[in-house]
């Protein structure tokens, strides 16, 4: 059993891609689908599919690769806020990754977010992971 869910699925995609596997699977839970579906519509992950067969259920995840080198889409994917230390961040104060080149993935009372968009919408909230 693990204490962190979301360090657990951070490590299973970070783990697979080092390994250059195609597909992950990882249980699912409603944070965990929501980062999935963060990571699809910004072109980190290539498909995901939510399979509900059991009572938990799991996300498999398609990993997208460069055609040509083959190195993988994301190069970096840390947990920020952990539950022994939890990272907050108002509006004016959310980091920015790379510059804006990357994401990082901010738990908002308007649900999950990237950090652009918690800009947009002017909230803050819990720094959960940077991706780029």
């Amino acid at each position: 059993m693990y204490t962190d869910p979301i360090a657990d699925y951070l490590t299973r995609i970070r783990n697979a891609q080092m390994a250059r596997h195609k597909v992950v699977e990882v249980p699912a839970s409603n944070v965990k689908k929501a980062m999935t579906k963060i990571l699809f519509d910004k072109g980190y992950i290539l498909n995901y599919k939510f399979i509900d067969d059991e009572v938990q259920g799991k996300i498999k995840i398609a990993l997208k690769y460069h055609p040509k080198t083959k190195r993988p889409a994301i190069s970096e994917i840390a947990r920020i806020s952990k539950p022994g230390l939890r990272k907050y961040a108002g509006s004016d104060s959310l980091p920015r990754v790379l510059n804006g080149l990357g994401i990082s993935i901010i738990s908002t009372s308007k649900g999950l977010m990237t950090d652009k968009e918690a800009r947009q919408q002017n909230i803050g909230g819990e720094l959960l992971c940077y991706v780029y």
